[in-house]
């Protein structure tokens, strides 16, 4: 069978009920409903960490944080400082040296590159060395760090740093264009990685397309709830009550709409070109968000000690293959990114050959048959610096090592996380078995000398590597304060 081309669209801290087809009647998310009619929509699918650089090192590495060892989003190793204009130091004042930090283990690309595929990537990168195209990519089109302006944004192409007009997520889509219409005139396969900054923030009414932000200038926002401060939520993120709840929501959802528009426009472009019916699309985000729930605005760094609720570490996730996959099908089975590398060797018809082992299973079964029953077990994990995870249909357990506090939620009665049973009695036997599981398996899967829990990860940022190949003695961002009620 002819090997289908890839378009891999990821967003960028965006929630798993951030679209209209996921119930929420707020947001317009036209073209990832439609996407969702195509294809298949997964309610139950996770992030292997709650933040930026180690999601998005899962996804490609197919492994934890512990293992791949970029343990909070990186605040340092994309650029030389030296290439740095004065202003790019003032919002990267960590960067020293670039860093490949996945340099030791094979990703994906790497395995679909040897396979005959032409990899290129439009959009953020944010896991080390943003000038040098990386792990099988031939076509390199990035930002420096994790954050750009959205307006006016310095890009990199072909090694160059240089200032663009426009809006960083039209600038993406363009680009993205280009490849497919390059692409679609070669005989080799391909795929196209295209990484959105939206809807990570700023969210200011600045920073966003009036056409977009209009679209819910009288929006009440009902669809996330309107909740006092986590107490553990801190200052480091944007947060509003009243009036500056609503600002910093529509801010949100217009990034997402505008980015939503530049997806109808590459599917669309897949259709012009007559390679839809060959091409999978994939749509996913790095890590979850919360923006009310729970009391908290940001991610699994939205609170200090770090957070595992569902709104953090669940992601959306779409597929869609003419002819191939399950079309307008739901599937409620759990899978994680960790899933993803072998899923896409698997279609691509390439062998899973890594230096790394990896824990992952492809789930290329249930894009055909969504309500196949599973014949394992399925747990899925996640874990942010000493915070750990482990969770299946019924239950989680989140310990954060070695003090806590713990959690534990039965989660088929309590889907909201507002009962903490950890200290039990009752639970006490189900707990131990579901500690030994997670311990079993982070043995099996993490380097211990890459071991999150030893180091001094805070979320608010990884300067350098870590572990003993560390090169600086303070390689994370200063403890954070949470804020007080209001």
């Amino acid at each position: 069978m002819k090997q289908p081309n890839i378009l891999f669209l990821l967003a960028d801290d965006m929630g798993h009920w951030a679209m209209r087809n996921a119930g929420n009647t707020d947001i317009h998310t036209p073209n990832l409903d439609r996407l969702a009619q195509r294809g298949v929509k997964f309610d139950n699918f996770f992030c292997a960490s709650p933040v930026c650089s180690p999601a998005r090192a899962s996804i490609l590495t197919g492994t934890m944080p512990s293992c791949h060892g970029i343990l909070d989003w990186l605040d340092g190793g994309s650029m030389d400082r030296a290439s740095l204009s004065r202003e790019s130091l003032e919002y990267m004042p960590h960067e020293t040296i670039p860093i490949q930090y996945t340099d030791h283990l094979t990703a994906y690309t790497d395995i679909l590159a040897s396979g005959g595929y032409r990899c290129a990537l439009s959009g953020k990168w944010h896991m080390g060395d943003s000038m040098t195209p990386q792990h099988g990519f031939s076509h390199w089109y990035t930002i420096g760090g994790g954050g750009v302006r959205y307006f006016n944004p310095e890009t990199i192409e072909d090694g160059v740093l240089s200032e663009k007009e426009g809006y960083i997520t039209d600038l993406i889509g363009e680009n993205a264009l280009e490849c497919l219409d390059r692409f679609s005139k070669e005989d080799a396969p391909f795929y196209l990685s295209v990484h959105f900054t939206a809807p990570h923030s700023p969210w200011e009414e600045t920073d966003h397309k009036k056409e977009y932000l209009d679209l819910y200038r009288d929006c009440d926002f009902n669809a996330t709830p309107d909740l006092p401060y986590h107490p553990w939520q801190v200052f480091t993120c944007p947060h509003g009550q009243g009036e500056r709840r609503k600002e910093l929501l529509r801010g949100y959802y217009a990034a997402i709409t505008a980015m939503d528009h530049q997806i109808r426009r590459l599917m669309d472009r897949l259709d012009e070109l007559g390679i839809a019916d060959d091409t999978i699309v994939i749509f996913t985000s790095d890590n979850g968000m919360n923006l009310g729930q729970h009391g908290i605005w940001g991610k699994g760094n939205g609170t200090f000690p770090q957070n595992m609720y569902d709104s953090s570490v669940k992601v959306p996730f779409i597929a869609s293959w003419p002819g191939h996959f399950a079309k307008g099908a739901v599937c409620s089975e759990l899978f994680s990114h960790y899933d993803i590398l072998p899923t896409l060797c698997h279609l691509a018809g390439c062998p899973v050959n890594t230096k790394q082992e990896i824990p992952g299973h492809s789930f290329a079964r249930w894009l055909e048959d969504p309500e196949l029953e599973s014949s394992r077990p399925v747990v899925v994990f996640d874990e942010y610096g000493p915070v750990r995870m482990i969770r299946d249909k019924e239950w989680k357990l989140v310990l954060r090592y070695p003090y806590g506090p713990n959690e534990f939620y039965h989660l088929t009665e309590d889907p909201d996380e507002t009962e903490n049973l950890f200290h039990d009695p009752a639970q006490e036997e189900r707990i131990v078995a579901m500690r030994r599981q997670m311990e079993e398996w982070f043995l099996r899967y993490s380097d211990p000398d890459l071991d999150a829990r030893k180091e001094g990860v805070t979320g608010t940022g990884q300067y350098c590597r870590a572990g003993s190949r560390a090169h600086l003695l303070e390689k994370y961002g200063p403890m954070p304060r949470p804020v007080k009620n209001e």
